[in-house]
């Protein structure tokens, strides 16, 4: 479930064997670490790893590498320039390692986000508690089969609670589960995807993939027993480690630590080395039917 590479610098070049090996662990379900890759917050940056740089509403800090825009933060003017710097430099490098180390081109850079936040004492619903095991899948943003791919830092300080560690349970593999849970979905209701993208509830109409998606989300966070029960790994990532993960393909759950950095990444599956492996083609496979 976990494939750490001895990668040390953000540029490359890497060889060949090494990228391949990064794809294809990548791409079959692993979680790829870099256990020796730092992001290194810079001494004039240190002040941000605060939670009060929250605005105490949202889960993450957020930029728009498109506009620059930041969003949820307590800080402004000159403070949530810099703190927008920070959050920039990271996912500026996440996206050149990334463009380095695999093959994907046309590859859409979303939102980059801060979490300073302690995961541990928050209060959600199960929906929206990614302390329980999920695959991603976006509520208002249809994705048509394409990828969810995330590379994350935890750039938590010395002296941290629990030594720092970015706490993750990591569950069983993506068909497993999707072959468990396909029979017990609630049905896709004719001209509801119709409706939700004419009233601007989602940007665009869902794909009926996208609605199993959400549907697979919202079961597996509701079903107690298999949050108890299911196949699933401890994982601890610490200070200093970045990883990258599909995380519409493994089954995560963040259970503990602060500040961390992420960086989503979007892309067709036609950029994939093995498209196969996709999650539309694994439930087009499982349903016997084409989902977008």
């Amino acid at each position: 479930m976990i494939e750490e590479l001895p990668i040390t610098d953000w540029t490359g070049p890497f060889d060949a064997a090494l990228k391949q090996r990064a794809v294809t662990a990548l791409e079959s379900g692993a979680v790829l670490s870099f256990p020796a890759l730092p992001f290194l917050v810079r001494e004039d940056e240190r002040a941000f790893l605060d939670a009060r740089v929250s605005d105490g509403k949202s889960k993450n800090i957020s930029l728009d590498p498109a506009t620059g825009k930041l969003q949820a933060t307590s800080l402004t003017g000159d403070k949530a320039q810099r703190l927008g710097a920070m959050i920039e430099r990271f996912g500026a490098g996440a996206a050149g390692l990334m463009s380095a180390l695999l093959p994907y081109r046309n590859v859409e850079r979303a939102r980059t986000s801060f979490r300073p936040v302690q995961v541990k004492g928050r209060s959600y619903s199960k929906i929206s508690d990614d302390r329980l095991l999920h695959v991603d899948a976006f509520p208002t943003r249809p994705m048509h089969g394409r990828r969810i791919l995330r590379f994350f830092a935890n750039v938590a300080p010395a002296g941290s609670p629990d030594g720092g560690l970015r706490r993750w349970q990591v569950g069983e593999p993506f068909e497993d589960f999707a072959r468990a849970f396909l029979p017990r979905l609630r049905p896709h209701l004719p001209g509801q995807s119709w409706l939700y993208g004419k009233l601007g509830v989602t940007r665009g109409q869902r794909s009926r993939y996208d609605e199993m998606m959400l549907s697979l989300h919202d079961a597996g966070k509701l079903d107690d027993a298999f949050q108890k029960n299911s196949p699933q790994q401890a994982v601890s990532f610490a200070p200093g480690t970045c990883w990258m993960v599909f995380t519409d393909q493994v089954l995560h759950a963040a259970l503990g630590g602060e500040f961390a950095l992420e960086q989503t990444f979007h892309f067709d599956i036609d950029q994939m080395a093995d498209p196969a492996r996709a999650p539309l083609k694994v439930l087009e496979r499982l349903s016997g039917r084409e989902l977008v």
